[in-house]
């Protein structure tokens, strides 16, 4: 999720250990060592594009690493809280504050490899969005109140409002599952798969994407005390020997592709807009489109040994949060 709502929790498992005048520290190394896996994005590379999607919640998330990575962060941090906390504790409170953001990440729909070295899995529970108000503030206020009053029941009770939130969740999404596959058996369609992954902001809208027979359909849902349906678009899956003719197997492009499809979960579709173009289905600003987030640009005439593009699509972004809103209202 996004750095805040990984700090507001780290902070808060942090507090949970602590007592009295210990808050506000715990509270302090607690949000640090919660944002500090995301220090991954650093790992990049001006001539392969694809690094750092590759990297991206990579071994800094996993529990294998958080022993680990906490040590690093209480190395660092300890000299400015020695005076009222012993290494020991300044170790636990960045263990919990570490250990918290690879299972928050966990929830959202990206994919995080909590189980490497041991699996390449990317884990995606798809119960709430990377950015999501109603889930943040709550935590955020709950966090800087038990820090201020020293009141260790306020951690308690963020972190309880975060468990209930993600909760709410997963039921959230079981509901926009059956309403897509109702939608999908309306159709005639038995899809290969089905997903439901919540739009942006909160946990009343998803994005429902399933497969059948070698396309995408792609469709919002609204969960509130009734269901709505948003029909919309459906696209070919990707299919490099029909999409890609002239795309050579071993060439580095084909590499980057598999490697694409990887991080993506194989949600790949072609951009009609632009013949050259694979985009990742799993993410645009209106949950019934397939106007994708972001995608790779093949060129034909590149040499074997070139990359891919990557590029980040916003050209829309005004007008898509206007219709974004207008379903959610």
């Amino acid at each position: 999720m996004d750095p805040v709502s990984q700090a507001a929790l780290g902070a808060t498992w942090s507090q949970s250990a602590a007592r009295g005048g210990k808050l506000r520290d715990a509270a302090f190394l607690g949000a640090v060592a919660g944002m500090a896996p995301d220090l991954d994005t650093l790992i990049q590379s001006g001539s392969d594009p694809l690094l750092f999607l590759e990297y991206h919640r990579h071994f800094t998330h996993a529990f294998a690493f958080v022993p680990i990575g906490a040590l690093v962060c209480a190395a660092l941090l300890h000299r400015l809280v020695r005076a009222r906390l012993s290494f020991r504790e300044t170790y636990l409170f960045c263990l919990l504050g570490f250990g918290s953001h690879g299972l928050l990440d966990a929830c959202t729909t990206y994919g995080t490899q909590l189980l490497w070295p041991f699996s390449g899995e990317r884990i995606a529970w798809s119960v709430v969005a990377v950015v999501d108000p109603l889930f943040t503030l709550p935590v955020l206020v709950l966090a800087a109140l038990a820090a201020q009053r020293r009141d260790v029941r306020l951690a308690w009770l963020a972190f309880a409002w975060s468990v209930a939130y993600l909760g709410l969740g997963w039921v959230q999404n079981a509901r926009a599952a059956d309403a897509g596959a109702a939608l999908a058996a309306s159709r005639g369609h038995a899809p290969e798969r089905l997903e439901a992954k919540p739009a942006l902001g909160s946990l009343l809208l998803w994005k429902i994407i399933y497969e059948h027979d070698g396309r995408y359909y792609v469709d919002a849902v609204r969960t509130g005390l009734d269901v709505v349906i948003f029909e919309g678009e459906s696209t070919p899956k990707l299919d490099l020997a029909k999409h890609f003719p002239w795309l050579a197997e071993g060439t580095q492009q084909a590499r980057d592709v598999e490697r694409f499809r990887r991080v993506s979960d194989d949600f790949l579709s072609i951009d009609d807009r632009a013949p050259n173009r694979i985009v990742d289905m799993r993410y645009s600003m209106v949950p019934n489109e397939i106007d994708a987030f972001w995608a790779i640009e093949l060129d034909p005439d590149a040499p074997a040994d070139a990359h891919v593009g990557f590029l980040a699509t916003r050209e829309r972004a005004p007008e898509q949060a206007r219709r974004l809103l207008d379903m959610l209202f």
